[in-house]
């Protein structure tokens, strides 16, 4: 394990401060980019629709308050690992610039839903994926499954193929994400939860001696509900994403959930415009990054 790997995995494991999600698909990108002030008219191809987005990525990741001093790590979409912030490929951006650890969304998108979930696409070309991670410099993955109803057969699949790619990106030197949200709206979303953490529980005996996972979840409806998670030593870090909720919402409930932190990406953006001042712009990510970042450390 080199050097770097090594400061990487010390700071997820004790810093203070939250990771943000930079990492907006090809589905979610027209919505982050009409909240950024950005319309469809704006873009005639998806080349200039991801040019746009990864403009706006490195606007906010060469903010002066977007730091290591508040923010641990940031997830970062496949094609922004691929491009340059600042003169540098964006890994080598975060870490050697900003302190900031990188992460890679690996997933492919979601099925549709079934069993009252929907799991990941498949991921034939993960490998690959995974192979040039390490080359960029990657230390983490990132992979999302959504729960959308209390199904214990559904939940149950979720969880499988989650730690399963999770197996595989381990060998790899990665430390894995595990990603199951729970809808916000779900109906039965406290007993979601229930089966989510049995579940992942479950799910964690099979992890080889020594290796760690990181969890990315919905808030729970019960606080403190993943202490359980907070104090296991197969994981690395407990997140929590933003799901629909406001910043301000997000905030007050994850202020609730000790040792969890946040790992936004609609909320850390909130307010953000493209037709803003630099100035303008910098005051209200620092704004932001506050307040996410005092609600994570609690």
């Amino acid at each position: 394990m080199s050097q770097a790997n090594l400061a990487q995995r010390r700071k997820m494991q004790a810093g203070q401060g939250f990771i943000a999600a930079l990492d907006q698909s090809g589905g979610s990108t027209p919505q982050a980019l009409a909240a950024y002030g950005i319309g469809r008219s704006e873009w005639s191809t998806d080349d200039e629709m991801f040019a746009l987005v990864h403009a706006m990525r490195a606007r906010i990741m060469t903010s002066p308050g977007f730091t290591g001093d508040r923010i641990l790590g940031t997830i970062l979409f496949e094609r922004t690992m691929e491009q340059d912030v600042a003169g540098l490929m964006a890994a080598d951006y975060l870490w050697a610039v900003k302190q900031v650890v990188p992460f890679l969304k690996v997933d492919q998108g979601l099925t549709p839903e079934q069993a009252g979930v929907q799991l990941m696409k498949p991921m034939p070309g993960l490998d690959s994926l995974l192979e040039r991670a390490v080359q960029r410099g990657i230390f983490g993955t990132k992979m999302r499954s959504v729960i959308r109803q209390a199904h214990p057969d559904g939940i149950q699949a979720v969880v499988r193929q989650q730690f399963e790619h999770a197996a595989r990106i381990l060998e790899f030197g990665l430390v894995p994400i595990v990603e199951p949200e729970v809808d916000i709206h779900c109906p039965e979303k406290q007993q979601a939860e229930e089966l989510l953490r049995q579940e992942i529980l479950a799910s964690l005996e099979s992890l080889p001696a020594g290796r760690q996972v990181m969890l990315k979840l919905t808030l729970p409806t019960i606080d403190d509900f993943y202490e359980v998670f907070v104090k296991d030593s197969r994981i690395l870090r407990v997140a929590a994403l933003s799901g629909g909720y406001s910043q301000a919402e997000a905030n007050a409930l994850l202020r609730r959930n000790h040792g969890v932190i946040a790992s936004f990406s609609r909320a850390l953006a909130e307010g953000l415009s493209a037709r803003q001042t630099d100035a303008e712009f910098d005051a209200v990510l620092d704004g932001s990054i506050q307040r996410i970042y005092e609600a994570s450390i609690t």
